[in-house]
């Protein structure tokens, strides 16, 4: 199934847990060290360099560019940013890899999507941006938020807003 993002709640309802799908639109990189100078600046009333509402969040650290191409884009282990989910309510979706704590599969019942990218195909995965452009933190290198379009980007629903997980023993 083809998603435009933002989700829609419509498109939320209709997917679940294993569906394969395929994203279009924008989505934000961010892995541990963006999250947590993010979230400082949150906490301190500054203004963010990316609107939260509606976001989807890939923990991914590109790297570079080669011939004007996104480098490798492969997800990387979810379960690393569990620790600031709870400061980021309002975003749309997260994609990354593995499991996660059990209270962000209670926040995808509440319509935070998590979404399970393959492992180990990120020059593949790459093949799907359509552009890369810094967004902040430049001197987090791999590690600062970059928005990425991409077009028919796979994904698995992880864990849908009824309360499924792909994950045995969930």
């Amino acid at each position: 199934m083809k998603i435009q993002l933002p989700i829609s709640y419509e498109d939320k309802m209709k997917l679940r847990a294993f569906d394969y799908i395929y994203l279009t639109g924008k989505l934000y990189t961010m892995r541990d060290a963006a999250h947590k100078r993010l979230l400082q600046m949150k906490r301190e009333g500054l203004s963010l360099p990316i609107g939260l509402d509606d976001a989807c969040i890939y923990y991914t650290g590109p790297t570079p560019e080669k011939n004007g191409h996104a480098g490798s884009i492969g997800p990387t282990t979810a379960y690393r940013m569990d620790a600031y989910m709870k400061e980021l309510p309002m975003i749309n979706c997260t994609i990354g890899k593995g499991p996660r704590a059990p209270f962000v599969r209670d926040m995808a019942k509440n319509g935070v999507l998590y979404l399970n990218a393959i492992g180990g195909i990120g020059a593949k995965l790459s093949l799907q941006v359509r552009s890369i452009r810094l967004i902040a933190f430049e001197d987090l290198g791999p590690e600062a938020i970059y928005e990425l379009h991409v077009e028919d980007f796979p994904v698995i629903v992880a864990y849908d807003i009824f309360g499924n997980s792909i994950f045995q023993g969930e």
